[in-house]
């Protein structure tokens, strides 16, 4: 009785695990074929019209966007020169196939627009049925705003797209002060530091030293009966000039430190000691 009832127990587990693999089976199946259901190669649209390619890539569940317009002598225009993705090519639906619109041979001479300005070159430029390429701007002398070159140059012939680029002038700018890295001066004397700063434009406008001052010794004679003489010690002469004192000492630090920006005309101030 007991066997019956295990017997039972595992066949119940077996269907149901039966089951579960069927259906997880059937589950893959079902998404294997959802996806590749949505899947299209993408058809060969060279030479066709736009109209005929629109048409055919809506077919498929595609879009068309039309990306450039090239000049061809060999492609009629109003036809397909180039595409991308390449014909064959497995996408999605709803993926979005770019091409090249062929112009036919170039027919309109590019036009002479240097001098004028930004305004009238584009109108001219439009008149014609071509299109305002990239505008770049330079500081030129002369009126700004004004066409000072363009490409392709005037009635160039071979052109391969219908897009005229300028560039245009702007003021000059004003002379910037000349700017350098700043020296080291570390280890040079206040006159060599001085040089130093003076040779690239600069200019020390404080010193500080941090020498310790040197008092002058007090001097005692013996009097002729052995005591502490009366007369006065010499006296000292003066403290020289701060310049003259801290002229024997170097550089340890300064303002601005070695390595930074700096224009000429400016301010630098130093650290000295021994």
């Amino acid at each position: 009785m007991k066997i019956s009832r295990i017997n039972r127990f595992f066949n119940i587990v077996l269907g149901a695990l039966a089951m579960l693999v069927v259906a997880l089976f059937s589950a893959f199946i079902t998404m294997r074929l959802a996806i590749h259901g949505r899947e299209v190669k993408v058809p060969n649209l060279t030479g066709l019209t736009l109209a005929e390619a629109s048409k055919q890539t809506r077919s498929l569940g595609l879009i068309l966007t039309l990306e450039n317009r090239f000049y061809s002598p060999n492609t009629a225009p109003g036809h397909i020169l180039a595409q991308s993705p390449a014909p064959g090519v497995t996408v999605r639906r709803q993926w979005a196939v770019r091409v090249t619109e062929s112009l036919g041979a170039q027919q309109v001479a590019i036009p002479d627009v240097l001098g004028q300005s930004e305004r009238t070159a584009s109108i001219n430029i439009r008149r014609l049925g071509l299109e305002l390429g990239a505008v770049a701007r330079i500081a030129a002398p002369g009126e700004p705003g004004v066409v000072i070159a363009q490409t392709p140059a005037p009635n160039a012939a071979g052109v391969e797209r219908p897009r005229v680029s300028l560039l245009l002038s702007e003021p000059e700018e004003a002379e910037s002060p000349q700017a350098f890295v700043m020296p080291s001066l570390a280890g040079l004397t206040l006159a060599g530091a001085a040089a130093r700063a003076y040779g690239v434009g600069l200019r020390i406008v404080s010193a500080e030293d941090l020498n310790p001052p040197t008092a002058p010794a007090a001097t005692t004679e013996a009097s002729p009966t052995g005591g502490p003489s009366t007369t006065p010690a010499p006296i000292a002469s003066p403290t020289p000039p701060p310049a003259q004192a801290i002229s024997f000492g170097t550089v340890i630090a300064q303002t601005p430190a070695a390595g930074h920006r700096v224009v000429k005309g400016d301010a630098v101030r130093i650290t000295l000691t021994n």
